[in-house]
């Protein structure tokens, strides 16, 4: 079993930036892909980023590519969001979640293990 805790939401201005963390527990990671989900009100959940536990590939959204940064600190078991220039469209509850291999990674479906989520409220 998988435990994941996200934490680092907030209130902030548009044009501003927060970072977002991810715990992960539970379980060995080598083989997991880790990724960065967010939904709106009303609307689907979305995919933002992906990371593979190595680090040695990245994926992003078109809508986040060269705001987000998506990395993580193996020795703490730790996947952070950076976002920058942040946008009023970026509002959402964004989850973390994790997937045993790196494939079809913007896909929600595939991804076995999610975190409570964490609020990103960006004001205009």
């Amino acid at each position: 079993q998988v435990q994941l805790v996200e934490s680092g939401g907030g209130l902030v201005q548009a044009g501003g930036s927060l970072r977002l963390s991810c715990a992960a527990s539970g379980r060995t990671f080598s083989t997991y892909a880790m990724g960065w989900f967010r939904q709106a009100p009303g609307k689907e959940r979305e995919f933002v980023a992906a990371i593979a536990w190595s680090g040695s590939s990245t994926y992003y959204a078109d809508s986040v590519k060269g705001r987000f940064t998506i990395s993580i600190d193996n020795a703490k078991n730790t996947v952070y969001l950076q976002m920058n220039s942040l946008k009023p469209e970026d509002t959402a509850v964004y989850y973390c979640a994790a997937k045993r291999k790196w494939y079809a990674v913007p896909r929600a479906d595939e991804y076995s293990y999610w975190g409570q989520g964490t609020q990103v409220t960006v004001s205009s």
